[in-house]
């Protein structure tokens, strides 16, 4: 006759499910916790990333004037500084838009990837098909 301390398999199961559950709850919730510290970081630096590229924005607009007012000091007239300003300004954008055309043209999709799928979807697609068929008797 067992004692009154021994558990029988069913409450055993049970306060095992039990157990795993408040394990599981207080996984998701730590792993929660991490997320909202890491987020509120990750949102801190992009905020001071966007402040640091406006000020990299109005720099370099004051630097293209800062460029043009002194080609007007070596005595090329006003309206011809500012246009020579300009088209290197243009030329520099032509040279960044065809590198970065280059390196689009080497995105492709992930071949290797796409055949490790239609592998795996092989090999699923023969096991679904039984080796033996069963006798029907």
């Amino acid at each position: 006759m067992p004692s009154t301390q021994e558990k029988s398999l069913g409450q055993l199961v049970a306060a095992a499910t039990a157990d795993i559950s408040a394990l599981i709850r207080g996984e998701i919730a730590l792993a929660k916790s991490e997320l909202k510290i890491s987020v509120s970081a990750g949102a801190m630096g992009a905020g001071l990333f966007a402040g640091a590229a406006f000020l990299a924005l109005l720099a370099v607009i004051l630097l293209t004037i800062t460029m043009a007012l002194g080609l007007e000091e070596l005595g090329v007239p006003g309206w011809l500084s500012f246009l020579i300003v300009a088209v290197f300004l243009l030329l520099v954008g032509l040279v960044l838009a065809l590198l970065g055309r280059r390196s689009f043209r080497k995105v492709g999709p992930p071949r290797r990837t796409i055949a490790s799928v239609q592998d795996v979807r092989e090999i699923l697609h023969r096991s679904d098909t039984p080796a033996v068929t069963p006798s029907r008797d």
